[in-house]
């Protein structure tokens, strides 16, 4: 079939626009559709839980590391040298005073008991020997048979026959001391400690370590330190023209225990160190406790809960806050509910509400909770919740 030449040219021009047609009708039919969508309306604020801040009074604690030692400590040593022979008490048992401990084996102090009473019968025969010369010799010198010098010497052998049995009498009475130390008792009631010393051990007075060490318990010694600023702030709250007033002014102090468990008995703070420790900066406070269960030891260890109270103080719920590499922080609610995040200083916690120092101020609205999810600048709807509620629940 023939055509005419400009048939074919116009032939090949609709060809292209049958095959670009299509191409630009998607184009542009995509392009309205994410214009449109580009322009709709943009997804609602998220509605989040929100409280203002409050100024109010608080009571904060502070804790120090404290060593418990019985009222009285008594360490239990030898008197007299010698082999142990008996062990009447176990580590940790309770003993009342005068109850036997330890016995020493006494053969060698019996034997010098022995010797003392032999002496002793020696000096009382000198002694009678010399009044026997001297009442003999006073008839013959009342007489002038013989010349007074011999009646002195007679009198100055009787003086010292009874000197010797004075001296006797003495060693008698050591001799039965030594024994008595062989037998070692409780000197007050409390509760034994280590007894390194085994039956058949060499006792010794010049030995370094105790027999045992006997705690008084009844009552006990908290013993624990502060640092010169905590002091000095502490001394401060304390009314009273010195500290002998101040101490009787003190409230209760709480004993917190190694397994963090609180102590059923309050305590009272007695005694506060005379000067500070030029190594440590540090001054020392003794707390004593009633201690009627018997729970507390000598070598026990806890913290020292202190009451501080705050008259008013601005307070957020830790939950309100958010940790982000050692520092603070909250979201502040400000215009256009659009959201700030600031970071506070904190002065101490109470409870389950932390004490602002700076950062924040009273009336100033925060975000209460779902934080994680939250950005600068982003702007929400805020909830408000109870702010005394919300305290209390804490």
């Amino acid at each position: 079939m023939f055509f005419p030449k400009n048939f074919r040219n116009n032939t090949r021009y609709f060809l292209l626009l049958s095959l670009l047609f299509p191409a630009l009708f998607f184009s542009s039919c995509g392009s309205k559709a994410g214009q449109e969508q580009a322009g709709g309306t943009p997804p609602p604020a998220p509605e989040i839980p929100v409280i203002a801040v409050l100024e109010q009074a608080a009571v904060t604690f502070n804790e120090y590391s404290a060593a418990i030692e019985g009222r009285v400590n008594v360490d239990i040593r030898p008197q007299v040298d010698g082999y142990l022979d008996k062990i009447f008490v176990d580590e940790g048992a309770y003993v009342k005073t005068g109850q036997p401990l330890f016995k020493i084996n006494d053969r060698v102090y019996q034997e010098q008991l022995n010797t003392a009473n032999a002496a002793m019968e020696a000096a009382k025969a000198s002694l009678r020997t010399a009044q026997i010369e001297v009442n003999k010799i006073k008839p013959l010198v009342q007489n002038k048979v013989i010349s007074e010098v011999q009646l002195s010497t007679a009198e100055a052998n009787y003086n010292q026959a009874q000197a010797a049995v004075s001296q006797a009498k003495s060693t008698i009475a050591s001799a039965k001391i030594n024994i008595g130390f062989t037998l070692i008792k409780a000197p007050i009631s409390g509760f034994i400690g280590k007894i390194p010393k085994r039956v058949g051990n060499l006792i010794s007075k010049a030995d370094a370590e105790p027999m045992t060490t006997l705690s008084d318990t009844k009552d006990v010694y908290a013993y624990f330190s502060m640092s010169e600023p905590a002091f000095l702030q502490f001394n401060a709250q304390i009314k009273g023209a010195n500290m002998t007033e101040k101490l009787k002014k003190l409230p209760p102090v709480t004993l917190v225990l190694a397994d963090g468990s609180t102590y059923p008995e309050k305590g009272r703070i007695q005694l506060v160190d005379g000067q500070f420790d030029k190594n440590t900066g540090s001054i020392s406070l003794r707390a004593m406790f009633p201690n009627p269960q018997g729970l507390l030891r000598s070598g026990n260890t806890g913290k020292i809960r202190l009451e501080e109270q705050h008259e008013q103080v601005v307070m957020v719920p830790k939950a309100a806050t958010m940790d982000i590499q050692d520092k603070i922080f909250v979201y502040l609610v400000g215009k256009g509910n659009k959201l700030e995040r600031r970071a506070i200083n904190i002065s101490g916690k109470s409870d389950n509400n932390y004490l602002v120092k700076d950062g924040l101020k009273k009336g100033e609205t925060i975000v209460y909770s779902g934080l994680d999810g939250l950005t600068e600048e982003a702007e929400i709807k805020p909830k408000p919740l109870n702010a005394d509620s919300v305290y209390r629940a804490q």
